[in-house]
Order: C-alpha cells, then structure tokens, then sequence
C-alpha cells in the first residue's frame, strides 16, 4: 500500500518565505481517505533547524491533520536560496480508535517486520515580496506624455523607468522649449494686432 493511498499529503513541498533573523512557518495537510486509523511520523535531515508540531499522531478515518512546521531564525541566507534539508513522512496502519499517546517508535520499525509507507518532502525557499519602490522626489515635474502614457499597461518595467529618467534629465530642456515657444507666441499675436490695425486703418 503506497503513502498515497494511507494519506494524501498537500503539498508535496515545504515552501518557505525566507526573511534573516525571523522564525518562518510552513503547513502540510494530511487527508486520510481510509476507513482504518493511520499512525504518522516527521522526521527531518536538519532537527536542530526545524520545529515540527505535531511531530507524531493519529488521523483517523475520512479526517484531516495539519502539521506545522517552523524554521528557526537564520543568520545568513543560504547559498542560491537553496538548502539540501529534506523531511520525510513515514506512516502506518494504526489500532482502530489508537490515539496519539499509544504511538510508539516501534511501530516505524522495519525491522519489527512492520509494512511503513515513506514520502519525502523536499525544502523550498522562496524570496519574500519586494517593497515598491518609492518614486524619488522632483520625478513629477516636467512629466512628458511618455511619462503618463505608462499607465496602458503595455510598457515594460525597463521603459518605465527610463522615461522616469528621461523625464527627470530632460526638464531644464522642456523649460527652456516652453519659454521659447511663449516668446514665439506673443511675438505672433503682435503681429497679428499690427495686421489687423493696418488692416482697420
């Protein structure tokens, strides 16, 4: 009889949200789709890393355990966000109406001629999500159509932040454009109060 067909384990994986120097914590859900009481054990490659709780117990038919298991405070971030620590979850047909206090190590043992079903739990580590980042003071003047063109959705990170920056070097430019193309402006609508007072005269 295999793991799957005594518990059905979710996930397959232990995900873990690393941050240094705080306590993280993952939970496996054990469904017992059995009429018979299922005996069940945690073991871990790292004991001294992981608390698991609870460790051992009994899942009766038709029912579910969660199991939580918390990873001590890390000093340091792995290498590559990556640990070989592995859990393994082994498990046994229990007494009908057993309960937690009347398991035994025994009942694991091989060797004692008991059938155990094993599945192994590998350890994942994910980066926690990233603060956005603030936009820098002054960014807002002189913004160019680019600039709030970005809301569409259609440009990528890269592009947006480019135009940030462009927008941002550029300003002294824009002023200078405006100030010209207002200069421009007036010395247009002299021309056309001139017009039109030789053209009244």
């Amino acid at each position: 009889m295999s793991t799957d067909e005594l518990l059905s384990i979710e996930p397959t994986e232990l995900k873990f949200q690393f941050e240094l120097k705080k306590q993280i914590s993952s939970t496996l859900q054990l469904l017992n789709k059995t009429d018979i009481y299922v005996a069940f054990k945690v073991k871990t490659t790292n004991p001294k890393k992981y608390c698991v709780r609870p460790n051992t117990g009994v899942v009766s038919p038709g029912s579910m355990c969660d199991i939580m298991v918390t990873m001590q405070a890390q000093k340091e971030a792995p290498p590559d966000m990556q640990f070989k620590d592995k859990f393994l979850l082994q498990s046994v047909i229990a007494p009908a109406g057993a309960t937690a206090k009347e398991i035994t190590p025994e009942m694991f043992s091989k060797e004692a001629g008991h059938v155990v079903d094993e599945c192994k739990l590998r350890v994942v580590y994910v980066a926690p999500p990233q603060p956005p980042t603030p936009v820098a003071e002054g960014s807002e003047e002189g913004s160019s159509p680019r600039a709030s063109h970005m809301d569409n959705g259609n440009s990528n990170s890269y592009e947006v932040s480019r135009s940030f920056v462009d927008s941002h070097d550029k300003s002294s430019e824009v002023r200078a454009l405006i100030s010209k193309l207002t200069e421009e402006k007036s010395a247009a609508l002299q021309q056309g109060n001139k017009f039109v007072r030789n053209w009244n005269s």
